[in-house]
């Protein structure tokens, strides 16, 4: 049974929670995170998603965050006061955003509030092949 170490491989799912900050939890600092991130509680300073495109975070209804959020995925319920920058965000219908939307796309909830810009960013521009002289 504890002989056999076999390497597991485990893949995240854009809703694996890895992660918690609880509801009685208060963090102030920046926070760099990797996979899923649910948050319940308070977080003042700036979340940001490592480099991976797996990256997840989800900020429940009775949740704050005072500060940005930078993730590939997004998912607000609750309080953010500051700019997100998604690239697919979700904002439901307690979501109570004070700051700039910047989203590529964008699914939000009737009753979702946002006091701020809304901008639609479109896809990087991608570097074509240069072309074959041989040809």
């Amino acid at each position: 049974m504890f002989g056999d170490k076999k390497a597991v491989k485990s893949s995240v799912s854009p809703t694996a929670i890895e992660c918690l900050i609880g509801e009685r939890m208060s963090i102030v600092g920046d926070v760099t995170f990797a996979g899923g991130l649910q948050i319940e509680g308070k977080l003042k300073g700036t979340l940001r998603a490592d480099d991976s495109n797996d990256a997840f975070v989800k900020l429940n209804d009775r949740g704050r965050v005072e500060g940005e959020i930078h993730a590939p995925q997004a998912e607000i319920h609750g309080e953010l006061i500051g700019d997100v920058v998604a690239d697919r965000l979700q904002l439901g219908s307690s979501a109570r955003v004070r700051g700039n939307v910047f989203y590529r796309v964008l699914e939000m909830a009737a009753g979702a509030q946002v006091n701020g810009q809304m901008v639609h960013q479109d896809e990087p521009q991608k570097q074509l092949p240069k072309p074959d002289p041989s040809n």
